[in-house]
């Protein structure tokens, strides 16, 4: 196949916001519409994608390859595997749905919100297709603006704090990077990120690629985010419009743990597995994330701010999945070694896409009822069940599937975590289940108890609300949510709808790294 898709799948939303650019800024109904609809493209070819590679998902499939700047041998190198096929149906879908919500609550500036989204999934689709050390770093960078001026200008009263936050945290982790990219470089000659991990730079030296691999590591951890790195999110989270926090947290989160996946790991095996279970300083944040962030959202009134820091609990596992692999290294003449390393990257990948169809309805749900309410306060609801019963229907399903309740799809990411990490690095396994029985506890406690359960009493409402008018789901919100809901029963009764394709990728990865 000589045609481009990869690049047309990145590049044509760029083209989108060229048009979107020439429209009058008057016809705004033309913005909405010519961006939701055309984005279509974009999501069509990324699931052409995800079925072409499905016969030999451990391969890069659809590479483009030409050159850039040959005086520093700088390539534009585009490929796709299982994991990076999933990710991108990942992106296109939540971003055009992200369009079409946008449709009816953005009021304000659509020109310039349209133009933005749409120069952010470029951003975000390039990081999961380059190949090359630079082209990833410059889609890396590409997404950074734009969201910072989503959170900035259509945020909440402290969206200011929140963008700028966002913007510096982001800022200092890519300049580390830059640095280990450069490192990565001088070692081995090469910017072929394929390339560099079979060269394995610094493998005859531990403290250039100890420092390397921090470099790598803090810039990936700050967007995953990672404990101590997290603080910037909930934050971010809490002032971005109701779009940029589905966005935000379906898919900029999962650039940091791909990274981890696609470059440090492959890259790093022997000093990721020394910080994994010599001195297991990963597998400790990761549990730290798991634990404290599922404590903080027991703690939190604010709907949006416990969802965000639900995502740093759930990260969490991912962080502990791709460790638990790395850690498999350290003990690698251990029977079924190979096959826990397996399984747990397996289940990190996963998590990837579970967490972001799961965490990005749950946005998408706090904006449906606060556009309602003008409140995020859990305090001011209760009795909902009531009176919004097709909005508690979708809302039980969608936090049910993030407590990892069995038939959705929250519960076999975790399952395959776990699993892994319990033959490889088993105390923190057990520490990390901690998460699941918290995470349980702030759903059934905070959300259905607090907000659907009991009376519904009209004087509090009409108090906190100023008498603001309660209806079910409008048409539009509907549909916004259909596909995430079927997706997460599909992958709960189905997992091997996307499983095939990311066991293919862990199998490759981790017969690569193990001796």
């Amino acid at each position: 196949m000589n045609f481009p898709i990869l690049t047309a799948i990145t590049f044509i939303p760029l083209l989108i916001s060229t048009i979107v650019l020439l429209i009058p800024k008057s016809k705004e109904n033309w913005i909405r519409s010519v961006s939701t609809v055309l984005s279509l493209i974009p999501l069509a070819l990324s699931i052409y994608i995800y079925i072409a590679v499905r016969a030999d998902p451990g391969k890069m499939h659809f590479t483009e390859e030409y050159s850039w700047i040959p005086a520093i041998d700088v390539y534009y190198r585009m490929g796709v595997d299982g994991l990076s096929a999933v990710m991108l149906v990942l992106t296109t879908l939540l971003s055009t749905l992200c369009y079409y919500y946008s449709i009816y609550t953005i009021k304000n500036r659509v020109k310039e919100y349209y133009f933005l989204f749409l120069l952010l999934q470029v951003g975000m689709s390039g990081v999961f297709v380059s190949l090359d050390f630079i082209f990833f770093y410059v889609f890396w960078e590409i997404g950074l603006v734009p969201m910072y001026l989503l959170i900035g200008i259509w945020g909440g009263e402290r969206r200011i704090y929140a963008s700028i936050k966002f913007f510096l945290y982001t800022l200092a982790g890519s300049m580390a990077m830059l640095l280990a990219i450069i490192g990565v470089y001088l070692a081995t000659g090469t910017f072929n990120i394929l390339e560099a991990a079979a060269a394995q730079p610094f493998a005859g030296n531990f403290a250039l690629s100890a420092a390397a691999f921090w470099a790598f590591f803090v810039a990936f951890a700050i967007k995953v985010p990672i404990f101590p790195f997290h603080t910037w999110l909930p934050d971010a989270h809490t002032e971005a419009p109701t779009a940029g926090s589905v966005i935000l947290a379906g898919v900029l989160l999962k650039l940091g743990a791909y990274g981890l996946i696609r470059i440090v790991l492959p890259i790093f095996p022997k000093t990721f597995a020394f910080y994994s279970y010599n001195v297991p300083v990963i597998p400790i944040l990761a549990v730290i994330s798991i634990v404290y962030g599922a404590l903080v959202c027991m703690a939190q009134w604010d709907l949006k701010r416990l969802i965000a820091y639900s995502s740093v609990s759930h990260m969490g596992y991912v962080t502990l999945g791709i460790s638990a692999a790395a850690a498999s290294l350290a003990i690698s003449g251990r029977e079924g070694t190979a096959t826990s390393a397996i399984i747990s990257i397996n289940g990190a990948s996963l998590q990837l896409f579970t967490h972001g169809v799961i965490t990005g309805g749950l946005f998408f749900l706090v904006g449906m009822i606060y556009d309602r309410a003008h409140t995020r306060q859990i305090r001011d609801f209760g009795g909902l069940g009531s009176k919004v019963p097709y909005y508690y229907g979708i809302m039980m399903v969608t936090g049910f599937a993030s407590l990892g309740l069995p038939g959705l799809a929250g519960f076999w990411s975790e399952f395959f975590v776990f699993r892994g990490a319990f033959a490889i690095i088993p105390i923190f396994a057990i520490i990390g289940v901690l998460g699941i029985v918290f995470t349980a506890a702030y759903i059934l406690w905070k959300i259905v108890q607090h907000i659907f359960l009991g009376e519904f009493d009209q004087e509090k409402w009409d108090q906190v609300t100023h008498q603001a008018k309660l209806t079910d789901l409008a048409t539009f919100e509907k549909i916004t949510m259909w596909p995430l809901v079927i997706l997460m029963v599909l992958i709960g009764f189905y997992p091997s709808l996307i499983v095939r394709l990311l066991n293919g990728v862990s199998t490759a990865l981790v017969n690569n790294i193990l001796p």
